[in-house]
Order: C-alpha cells, then structure tokens, then sequence
C-alpha cells in the first residue's frame, strides 16, 4: 500500500502520523482524551485529496467526474478547518505548554498541506477543461466557498454529510445568511478574511518554483 504512494504522500502520511503519535503520548502520560479528536478530524482531512487524486485518470468531463467534483467540494473544508482548532490550545498542566503547542500546530500544517495541495489537484484537471483566464477566478471562488464550509463547521457545528442527514437546516442556515448578511457579519467577515488568509498561503505556494528557476 505505502509502495503505491508518490514522494508526497509519503510525507504527508509521515506528517499525520507524527501528530497522531504526540496524540497517543500526551494520552499515555496523563489519561486526558483533550486532543482524541484528532486522528478523526485529519482522516477527514485526506477525504478530498483522495477525491482529487482520482481526476487524474479522467481525460474528459463526465458525470462521473461532475460526482467526485461535488464530493470534493463538500469535503474540501475538512482540511483546512483544523486550522480552527488551534481554538482547542491552552496550557494544560501537567502537559507542558510547548507540547501542546507543537500538537495542534502540526494538526493545522497536515490540514493546510492536504487542502492546498487537492485544491492544485483540481485547478490542474481545469486547465484542460475551461479557458485560463477562468482559473484564478475560478480558485478563488473554490477557496471562498471552501471558507464559507470551515464557518458553517466551526460555528454552526454542521459536517459534510449534513447535507444529506439535515438538508433542511442547512439550506435554511445559507438562505439566511445570503438573504440577510448584515444580521450575520460574522459569517461574512470569517468567510471573507479567511479566504483570503488561504489564497495568500494557496498562491504563495504555488510561486515557489519560481524561486528556483534561473
């Protein structure tokens, strides 16, 4: 299974597993369940990398493919949201402070890294599909909508299935947010400056080769 795995896989999972491991010690040493939900939220977090990875097998648009688009999109948000439980973080004695500190800052790299590098997954299977002026635009709204996810489970604690399991709920939570956006700054003011702390690292990232070009 890990032999079928490219270089970065390898990485990432070295990475995620590096978290789960200070997860199990910090367990180990002081019986506190604080941090469990993290093996959890980071196999989320590889959902829509795995929905990605598959587009590279496809050549041209089909509902198939139109399927694994949606259900990367619903799974999207679960990648970066770890980014949000660095919220989670506080001295806990007797764990010492750093420990903790490196527990929940590896958590949020694994989420970002998995996020950005599906996102580049997908931007790459468009390229081939619609113009490239669209592309940027196209990220861009990806990413906002992407942030939107993260608010609705941060905030109104909502999962990707809930769209299934409560669609009624949820549709009525957007269409509330959308028709009266002055009552919900919050959602809007998250959903923008996050979507903008995303396309900083996204687009950072990818400007990176450049710096080895000569």
């Amino acid at each position: 299974m890990i032999k079928k795995l490219n270089g970065f896989e390898r990485m990432a999972l070295l990475s995620i597993l590096f978290t789960i491991v200070l997860v199990v010690l910090r367990y180990l040493n002081t019986s506190d369940q604080q941090y469990f939900f993290y093996p959890w939220n980071l196999f989320l977090a590889t959902v829509p990398y795995c929905f990605s990875r598959q587009l590279k097998k496809f050549r041209r648009i089909s509902l198939k493919v139109v399927a694994i688009l949606l259900f990367w999109l619903l799974f999207l948000p679960n990648a970066p949201y770890i980014i949000t439980d660095l919220f989670h973080f506080e001295e806990r004695p007797p764990v010492p402070y750093w420990f903790d500190l490196l527990l929940v800052v590896s958590g949020a790299w694994n989420g970002v890294v998995l996020g950005i590098t599906s996102l580049m997954q997908v931007e790459r299977f468009l390229k081939n599909h619609i113009q490239l002026k669209w592309i940027m635009p196209a990220t861009i709204v990806l990413i906002t909508l992407c942030s939107y996810g993260i608010y609705l489970g941060r905030f109104k604690r909502y999962n990707s299935w809930s769209i299934v399991t409560n669609p009624g709920t949820v549709f009525h939570t957007i269409m509330s947010h959308v028709a009266e956006p002055f009552e919900h700054e919050q959602a809007w003011m998250f959903t923008i400056l996050f979507a903008i702390l995303l396309c900083i690292i996204y687009f950072t990232v990818k400007k990176v080769p450049e710096i080895f070009k000569r």
